[in-house]
């Protein structure tokens, strides 16, 4: 282990697939800029490559995920506000409104693994549940600290700290570079005043 905090490998796998989804589904700003979801059929791709390419969802599936992303949302900023009791209540209504369920399974030759919904759920009930799910896992061990929103000005796009220190504060190196630029502007110009 490097040090990087995993909270285990599947849960810590489904939290960045999370922060992807949100970051791709749930509209306001990004890097300085309004940011909107794309449509179809960039919808589609980005979906895919935040549910690390599992399978190329339809749109039906992805208009249900853009529900459960803006939930998923609530989660973090409530933890962002520092409000831990508010976003547990939270984690705790997505995972009985989804039905998350532990199941074992070893579908497509995989040694046997823990999913996180029943077995008949549609994919996009199964992404929420499974999502909600990995975020309990997180905040019932103690990593509430972990997920955030970024704190850029004119950024709110979330992320998962699994640096050893813990101390992120951006979604990006680019959010973190553009408050870094900022600060020097400001103190160059305090000391030529």
């Amino acid at each position: 282990m490097t040090g990087q905090v995993r909270f285990d490998s599947h849960a810590s796998d489904v939290v960045a697939a999370a922060v992807g989804l949100v970051n791709a589904l749930t509209p306001g700003w990004r890097r300085g800029r309004e940011y909107f979801p794309p449509e179809e059929p960039e919808r589609l791709r980005v979906v895919a490559h935040a549910l690390r390419d599992w399978r190329a969802p339809v749109a039906a599936e992805v208009a249900e995920l853009a529900q459960e992303a803006a939930a998923l949302r609530v989660v973090f900023e409530l933890l962002a506000d520092g409000a831990l009791d508010s976003a547990c209540a939270e984690v705790n209504a997505l995972l009985k409104r989804t039905e998350a369920v532990p199941v074992l399974s070893n579908h497509d030759g995989d040694e046997w693994h823990l999913h996180f919904h029943a077995m008949d759920a549609g994919f996009a009930r199964s992404w929420a549940a499974a999502m909600a799910t990995a975020l309990a896992v997180a905040l019932g061990h103690g990593y509430a600290d972990r997920l955030g929103v970024c704190s850029a000005e004119a950024c709110d796009r979330v992320y998962v700290d699994v640096s050893r220190n813990g101390t992120r504060r951006f979604c990006s190196t680019a959010c973190q570079n553009r408050v870094k630029a900022a600060e020097f502007r400001r103190r160059k110009s305090a000391v030529q005043d």
